[in-house]
């Protein structure tokens, strides 16, 4: 039992690739120095290249592991990832806040796979405002911004009045400032600017950012310490190597 290192908790996809997943959130916790747990949301069959299928776990089964962690466990920041469906989302967030008030919630919305396999569709956006009032942080790129917020303007004039919680829009896929990341809150907004612009793609990117962000603010940084430091992270992971599976252990 770590006696220093608070718990971090990932419920996540299992990628047998390890390079995103709960794999890749554990390896990341680890080397921020905090006690990862993990929780299977499914099970898929892909590659770093090729995403083929998954069998998703029982939402049942899943909110009995949080019952179980949580009932265990002093749990500090949980990570979210890949969900079929946003009443599936709804279940897991609801029911951590009910057993932990405290507990803070990123969620990595992995919206489909990188070879267009479809994870989960936004059908109703007061659902989605409903769960996103119970979430600390949510982390889209471009793409999966534009389906979850089709008609919000995101201006340092607007911030998130419309949509209550904070917003790191990544900008990987921002052909006119690549690598340049945006920290939206209610009453703050931060540009997060690339200290290297020249990085190699990697699969799983985002779940490691996103896990490497729930790593920090469980050991007490604040939100815009946390994004900063774990970009500064991922971008050290994109250039471990060549290919699409990265390092963790990383100078």
């Amino acid at each position: 039992m770590p006696e220093n290192r608070p718990f971090v908790l990932t419920i996540a996809g299992f990628d047998p690739s390890g390079g995103a997943g709960v794999l890749a959130d554990c390896k990341t916790f680890e080397q921020h120095h905090v006690a990862g747990l993990a929780i299977n949301t499914g099970n898929t069959i892909q590659t770093e290249k090729e995403f083929f299928e998954i069998e998703w776990t029982s939402l049942d089964f899943v909110l009995r592991s949080i019952k179980t962690l949580f009932g265990n466990y002093n749990i500090r920041v949980v990570k979210i990832g890949i969900v079929p469906s946003l009443h599936y989302l709804k279940e897991i967030v609801f029911n951590i806040k009910e057993l932990s008030s405290t507990t803070q919630i990123v969620w990595d919305t992995v919206l489909k796979s990188t070879t267009e396999f479809d994870f989960i569709t936004i059908e109703n956006k007061s659902d989605l405002i409903e769960i996103l009032a119970k979430i600390d942080l949510i982390t889209p790129n471009y793409n999966e911004v534009k389906k979850l917020f089709p008609d919000f303007d995101f201006d340092e004039s607007q911030l998130d009045r419309q949509i209550p919680t904070a917003i790191l829009l990544k900008g990987g896929h921002n052909n006119k400032a690549i690598g340049t990341d945006y920290l939206y809150s209610q009453n703050d907004f931060f540009v997060l600017t690339p200290n290297n612009t020249k990085c190699y793609a990697k699969h799983g990117s985002g779940c490691v950012l996103s896990s490497a962000i729930a790593a920090n603010l469980a050991l007490g940084q604040d939100l815009k310490s946390a994004c900063v430091n774990a970009k500064n992270y991922i971008e050290k992971y994109l250039n471990s190597t060549s290919t699409l599976i990265g390092y963790h252990y990383v100078q």
